[in-house]
């Protein structure tokens, strides 16, 4: 393989003392930010109403993500149920609000790992896994030494501890996370999250500090670096300004790849919210979008035409094809 994962050079005694480290870290719950306290190893629930072991909606080769992480096979994706922000528009609201999944051992995800690979996928993207870290550590050491060798993705809302992402150094290859918002109020009405900015930058900074800048192979497929995601909200409640100003004056804008989103759809309970009850104008979407480019971003820029709904997860109908027999 021309670029080995990061995590195929990790030693045995390392994987233990992450894994170590990681449980650590539940018995008194402070793999997010929220720093609940509780004991999530025991199945104590804190905000993210995450229990005590594992649980995932859908594992699937996904067509959907940038094109540099679903190339032409698709991103091994891991959807997550359950999250530590909970943001009220959510589009997977199903998993991450309603907690729609079921319960997988370490090894049961190992083995799925090692079958997305086998498929052809070109990474294996964990959507939303900071609240089961401790279960997916293990579930990378057994799969890496069953043969996994194609690069992690961590697919994230960019709420995220230092403490915690330090325990990924050396083990995912690709930083996928959002940046939301630039403003307290907004991150706590919408998302009940008022540090969520300071947390954010911090971990935008670690993140990059581990990966750099995104980088890719001949086929034009991300195998390491950080790619920063920004969905536009309606009126201008993201900040998207003042985010770009954030990114050029904490980095090289070579060194920054962004995908900005123009898929922002009032789902969930966004319509009870005026100011986030309906769809982004093409003006609101540009005025982002032209700052970005401005300031140097190369990336990824989403067509507001071209939006419809496909974009949009069903997983209740995800979930009857795995009772089927699927994923």
């Amino acid at each position: 393989m021309d670029h080995l994962p990061s995590y195929r050079h990790l030693l045995s005694g390392e994987w233990n003392e992450r894994i170590r480290s990681a449980f650590e870290s539940a018995g008194k719950c402070r793999l997010c930010p929220r720093s609940c306290g509780v004991n999530r190893i025991c199945g104590v629930k804190g905000f993210c109403k995450a229990p005590g072991e594992m649980y995932i909606s859908s594992i699937f080769p996904h067509h959907g993500e940038e094109p540099p992480v679903s190339g032409t096979r698709g991103s091994g994706t891991v959807f997550f149920s359950q999250c530590t922000l909970k943001c009220i528009f959510c589009q997977n609201y199903q998993i991450s609000h309603l907690g729609e999944g079921r319960s997988y051992t370490p090894d049961e995800l190992a083995q799925k790992m090692i079958g997305l690979q086998n498929t052809g996928c070109h990474n294996i993207n964990l959507v939303t896994p900071d609240h089961f870290l401790p279960w997916i550590l293990q579930a990378l050491r057994t799969a890496s030494n069953a043969g996994l060798a194609v690069p992690i993705v961590y697919n994230c809302s960019g709420y995220e501890s230092v403490e915690t992402l330090r325990l990924l150094s050396g083990i995912v290859d690709i930083y996928l996370p959002d940046m939301k918002y630039h403003d307290t109020g907004p991150s706590k009405k919408f998302s009940s999250a008022e540090n969520y900015t300071t947390v954010n930058q911090a971990a935008i900074r670690e993140m990059f500090r581990q990966v750099g800048p995104l980088k890719t192979d001949s086929n034009g497929i991300a195998y390491k670096g950080l790619l920063v995601r920004h969905l536009v909200l309606p009126g201008g409640v993201a900040g998207s300004e003042q985010i770009v100003r954030f990114l050029a004056q904490t980095f090289d804008p070579d060194d920054i790849t962004v995908s900005v989103m123009a898929q922002y759809r009032p789902l969930f309970k966004a319509s009870h919210h005026p100011d986030i009850s309906r769809r982004i104008t093409f003006d609101e979407y540009e005025q982002a979008k032209n700052a970005f480019q401005a300031a140097g971003f190369d990336g990824y820029y989403q067509e507001l035409k071209s939006m419809n709904e496909d974009f949009v997860i069903d997983f209740t109908r995800r979930k009857e094809e795995r009772l089927k027999g699927g994923d």
